[in-house]
């Protein structure tokens, strides 16, 4: 399909996206609290006229969806909805009015491209051959709002294709990546109990001291990475939190480590999640110690279908340029969209927010995480055209 409306309705529709944008990051919510950003978003679906309904367990996150007059095939396209427990530094005129917290990711972002894209679909509507479900998801940060939204009606079963974004720090403004193949990283988050034996600083031959035993513990790990796992395998193993003792001069008799595994092969988890149970135990053995480990899988990896991959290049350089549409290595962050991505094909691209001229050059989760909003636009019209060609592509 021609891109010479979408294009139009992207310039016309710019300043409602940036105020979009602007409104909702100043009422950040966390994972499963974003019920005054679902009442908003609903609002605004109101206004353009989409149906939608609320998912009812926690009162937030939302599916809506546009049907052409045409009988056809089913895409889904998404953003998700939560903030972080950040102190903004941004210095905006339209930074957080809610104390330690922050839209420090760009889900804020995310939602300003959808409902943009919502407005393009529904302006365009005569011209989509099937369906559009467009799910606003809560809790990304957690790990559970795909699931938690997943299980929501019956419009994932209906779905045949899957299309999600995340504005990206590492891109340039202007920039896009849609390859296909590992994007993002499978992440799993991991916990040791470690139990020793308390007792006076002064005697610490009477004592089995959780302190060392997890300091040895954290060491031992290190070497699973670089002498376990190939060297060409990407792999990260990190214990961010120790938690240990109640005063300078008692010997802890009990320890918490906490921690996050990342990799891109459902092997390589499997492998990882037996050979750390196996060190931990072995190490604390060594010490007189026990240890207990438990991991949760926060998120699967993120991998692009080729043909969606492809569609969605074909997309980008329409819209913005074959010399935008730019390679990019893929990253051991995670991302929740892999759980439609597991079932789904369908394509997860980046679009590129950095600018050192506007200071848009800080890390993601960072309290002076900035973006440039040109971004904004762009974004809703790659969801936008993406969904009218695939369906287009697919029609039956």
């Amino acid at each position: 399909m021609n891109s010479t409306e979408i294009k139009k309705l992207q310039e016309e529709y710019t300043k409602d996206i940036i105020a979009w944008r602007r409104h909702l990051h100043q009422y950040p919510e966390i994972s499963f609290e974003e019920q005054e950003t679902t009442k908003y978003l609903a609002g605004e679906l109101d206004k353009l006229g989409i149906p939608y309904v609320i998912n009812p367990e926690k009162n937030t996150g939302i599916v809506a969806w546009i049907e052409g007059p045409k009988k056809g095939k089913t895409i889904m396209l998404r953003a998700d909805i939560d903030a972080l427990t950040v102190d903004e530094q941004t210095g905006y005129d339209f930074a957080s009015k809610h104390d330690g917290k922050m839209h420090a990711c760009g889900h804020d972002a995310h939602m300003a491209i959808l409902l943009g894209a919502a407005k393009m679909l529904k302006t365009l509507q005569d011209k989509i051959q099937g369906k559009v479900f467009l799910v606003f998801q809560p809790a990304e940060e957690s790990g559970e709002g795909a699931k938690y939204m997943k299980q929501f009606g019956t419009w994932f079963e209906e779905t045949d294709s899957v299309f999600g974004a995340h504005i990206w720090i590492d891109l340039p403004v202007g920039k896009i990546s849609v390859e296909a193949g590992e994007r993002m990283a499978a992440a799993l988050e991991i916990g040791i109990d470690i139990e020793g034996q308390g007792g006076h600083g002064a005697q610490p031959h009477l004592t089995v001291d959780a302190t060392v035993v997890a300091s040895a513990i954290v060491m031992n790990l290190q070497t699973i990475v670089s002498r376990h796992f190939s060297p060409l395998d990407s792999v990260v193993l990190t214990i961010g939190k120790m938690t240990s003792g109640t005063r300078y001069n008692v010997i802890s008799g009990s320890a918490r480590l906490e921690g996050t595994a990342r990799y891109f092969k459902h092997a390589i988890g499997d492998d990882l999640k037996q050979t750390m149970t196996h060190m931990v135990n072995e190490t604390a053995a060594a010490y007189g110690a026990k240890a207990k480990v438990t991991f949760r899988q926060m998120v699967p990896p993120t991998i692009n279908d080729p043909a969606s991959s492809e569609l969605a290049h074909r997309v980008g350089a329409e819209l913005v340029g074959e010399d935008n549409v730019v390679l990019m290595e893929k990253t051991m962050a995670g991302e929740d969209s892999a759980y439609y991505l597991e079932e789904k094909p369908g394509c997860f691209a980046f679009f590129g927010i950095a600018n050192p001229d506007i200071d848009a050059v800080h890390s993601h989760h960072s309290n002076f995480f900035k973006i440039d909003e040109r971004a904004l636009p762009i974004g809703s019209a790659m969801y936008a055209q993406y969904a009218l060609q695939w369906l287009e592509e697919h029609a039956e």
